[in-house]
């Protein structure tokens, strides 16, 4: 699938896959300066890129879980999603979740995309839906093994 990009800066970096297998590309802080994330501080970080999907599709904006594991910095939203018809720049929220300073360095790769395909639905309202072995079990209710 061939996938527009625009550089809104010169020195953006453009996101790419670091090996053959990965299902995700990097995005890479477009920073001038070296900016620190101190323990529960929140920061947008600039990726200098916007695209444009096809209809149908979004890019979702993912931690990468070397990050999250060795310095407990993640995106704050979990997954961030990236509409088909959003033409700006693609921004990341950051989160130190850890107990130490983390300095994020320009160029530095602070997230991943995925493009995904997705379906519109129409909800159709009912008065009850059909039973399921599980039905209205919630958190747990499956158990651990």
């Amino acid at each position: 699938m061939k996938v527009k990009i625009i550089k809104f800066y010169d020195d953006a970096i453009i996101p790419a896959y670091q090996t053959k297998g990965a299902a995700g590309f990097d995005f890479c802080a477009h920073i001038s300066e070296p900016i620190t994330l101190k323990p529960g501080e929140i920061q947008s970080f600039g990726t200098g890129v916007g695209v444009e999907l096809p209809e149908g599709y979004e890019l979702q904006i993912r931690s990468r879980s070397g990050l999250a594991y060795k310095h407990r910095v993640s995106l704050l939203n979990g997954i961030g999603t990236i509409d088909s018809d959003y033409r700006g720049e693609m921004n990341v929220l950051l989160k130190n979740y850890g107990e130490e300073d983390f300095v994020v360095e320009p160029g530095m790769r602070i997230a991943q995309g995925i493009v995904a395909r997705y379906e519109h639905v129409d909800f159709e309202e009912v008065s009850e839906l059909s039973e399921t072995d599980r039905s209205s079990g919630g958190f747990g209710s499956t158990g651990l093994k």
